[in-house]
């Protein structure tokens, strides 16, 4: 046999160069490159290999190993998961700081490989640098917390053991139901050391992603189940756009005359000006979405988890007769709200359930027009949210209807956390797919200037927006450096209201008064952060970094700073001043946070009093 003598760290690379994917026949190079943060963990390993022996993985220099994660999460879920980063930091708190990375991905469904360096295997030097000990499991290192956030985890103590780990990775993060994050932990000096690797294990590679047809006996129970329904609802979930459903989805809705919302992975699936496109669904749903799900008897869930946003906390969906049709790639989430199932690609179900509903004359028997008069009602409503106008200062729905209407229909806006992704999914109205990439899984802060450059580096030809609020851009806006270091193209809508008011409103909402939320100065009368607001300037912040930056406190102000920022060649931020509070909120809508049993204020009391009567309301699973 013919072998090859390289470090386990060179294998790794020139195994991962060699991988490619292959869906409807379209073949497409599988590994990207890689991020990188180097230490003494991984610098003199894949450090060195990446340096002499990168092949044709192009190298990113991240600037927060949480960060990079999330721009290779973006990447790869921009990608439809057919391309993917893999990201290396060095061992201790540079390996930790990926741990939030990881989860996102796995929460997301989303392809990233993760390569923390680890102790030395040989516990020569032990205790080194950084080196976390377990005096009751010397086994243990910083890296074992990832095993409960990757979905593939594993320690590689010998350089042999890379190739059978290699093979286990790559299923994982090739497989539509069961990808997430995959973790290799590698040793200090392992990474280092030699040995003959057989030449064929760095042969081309292709993983087929062969689309998982349905079943006669699920396609059977399912169009029974449909054929006794007259008010179908179908939730487009973030399983349409991986699948590549967009086109046979909006087919089937208009051949069984069956409106459609969308869970926030899935908005952009259908065109927001479609006759039965009613919008988002659940706790940020529009009100059309909402009261069509409270009377619909079938709800047909297509690629999505129902978390507890998508389903008002399982309260959305309030008919007696109610049942619940899954098509959905994993069975792990086929099974979700008691539902009858197809466990299958989410194009090739859709398909095979429109051929047999043709055969059948199948037709739901909505009122004529009723649907029509929901959806021009909501959209009046979204008119009147983009127009608002006030006499202290910017509304926020009034500035995202600015952008609304400035940005191309396949511009891409980027979001994850506060309340823009309620007013986002409420109000944003998109004509194409994949122009709404929301982090809505995990609603990871900081993901939105990460997930912004990761969009960027995925469609170079499309002007990318990330929509932020300035509670998410200070927990984090590193890889913006990264960014302008690579002369990428992104623009940063930072929407500045003082705080953390998504939650300040939510507490509000519940018997408090208010504590903790706003980014004020402590009082020196109460002794409590109730001060004044601290006046930060972000746009001065960026222009440090060496980003172009532009500030609107107005209309005027905002339409400039957008013509401003895509004239621009470089990263650049918008900073916009926007009145606290002046978010969407409602709708037919609840989310179950839990209010306290006891308390000295009444308003938590009765607060928890209507919480309970939302809950014996609501499915109990």
């Amino acid at each position: 046999m013919k072998t090859i003598r390289l470090t386990m760290a060179q294998a790794l690379l020139k195994f991962l160069d060699q991988q490619y994917i292959s869906m409807d026949g379209e073949e497409t190079k599988f590994v990207h490159g890689v991020m990188g943060i180097f230490g003494h963990g991984n610098v003199t390993g894949i450090g060195e290999a990446l340096e002499r022996e990168s092949g044709n993985l192009i190298f990113l220099q991240g600037k927060n190993e949480q960060g990079m994660v999330h721009a290779a999460t973006a990447y790869a879920k921009q990608k439809n998961r057919r391309q993917i980063f893999a990201c290396t930091t060095s061992i201790g708190p540079g390996a930790l700081n990926m741990i939030t990375g990881a989860a996102t991905a796995t929460v997301n469904r989303i392809p990233v490989l993760l390569l923390p360096g680890d102790n030395f295997a040989s516990r020569q030097p032990d205790p080194v640098l950084q080196q976390l000990e377990v005096p009751s499991d010397y086994s243990i290192s910083a890296n074992d917390p990832f095993k409960s956030v990757s979905r593939f985890w594993d320690r590689i103590v010998r350089p042999e053991q890379l190739m059978s780990s290699l093979l286990q990775a790559m299923r994982v993060l090739t497989d539509p139901a069961d990808t997430g994050a995959v973790t290799l932990a590698l040793p200090q000096d392992v990474q280092a050391e030699a040995y003959d690797y057989p030449a064929d294990f760095f042969d081309k590679r292709v993983h087929y992603l062969d689309r998982r047809p349905a079943s006669h006996e699920a396609l059977q129970r399912a169009v029974n189940l449909i054929a006794s329904k007259k008010k179908p609802l179908i939730v487009a979930g973030g399983g349409v756009h991986y699948s590549g459903a967009e086109k046979e989805l909006l087919a089937f809705a208009e051949a069984f005359n069956i409106p459609v919302a969308e869970t926030q992975a899935g908005k952009s699936a259908v065109p927001w000006n479609h006759p039965l496109s009613l919008g988002g669904v659940g706790t940020t749903g529009t009100l059309a979405a909402n009261r069509i799900a409270a009377e619909a008897d079938l709800i047909i869930g297509v690629g999505t988890r129902f978390s507890d946003f998508t389903t008002a906390s399982k309260s959305a969906f309030r008919s007696p007769n109610v049942a619940f049709l899954n098509l959905n790639i994993s069975a792990f989430d086929s099974v979700k709200m008691q539902a009858e199932y197809i466990t299958a690609d989410a194009r090739e179900a859709i398909t095979a359930l429109h051929k047999q509903l043709s055969k059948d004359g199948y037709r739901s028997d909505y009122a004529e027009g009723y649907v029509k008069e929901l959806k021009v009602e909501w959209d009046g409503e979204v008119d009147r949210l983009y127009s608002l106008e006030s006499s202290t200062g910017f509304n926020q729905t009034r500035a995202l209807g600015i952008i609304n209407s400035f940005i191309g229909s396949k511009d891409v806006i980027v979001a994850a956390a506060g309340s823009l992704p309620g007013d986002l999914h409420r109000v944003w109205r998109t004509t194409e797919p994949k122009t709404y990439h929301m982090e809505y899984g995990f609603s990871c802060m900081g993901y939105e200037v990460s997930g912004a450059f990761g969009v960027a580096l995925a469609e170079p030809e499309r002007e990318v927006y990330a929509v932020l609020g300035d509670g998410s851009y200070l927990m984090l806006h590193s890889e913006l450096v990264t960014a302008i270091q690579e002369g990428v193209k992104l623009t940063v809508l930072l929407f500045d209201n003082h705080g953390y008011q998504c939650i300040h409103n939510l507490q509000r909402g519940h018997g408090s008064d208010g504590f903790g939320n706003e980014f004020r100065f402590r009082s020196k009368e109460t002794g409590r952060l109730n001060g004044n607001y601290m006046p930060i300037d972000f746009a001065a912040h960026a222009r440090s970094l060496g980003a172009a930056s532009y500030t609107a406190s107005n209309a005027v102000e905002l339409e400039h700073a957008l013509h401003q920022a895509k004239a621009e060649q470089g990263p650049v931020l918008v900073e916009i001043k926007v009145l606290p509070g002046t978010n969407t909120d409602g709708y037919d809508s609840w989310w179950n946070v839990g209010v306290p049993e006891v308390s000295t204020d009444d308003k938590v009391l009765k607060a928890h009093a209507e919480m309970q009567k939302k809950i014996q309301a609501a499915r109990p699973y």
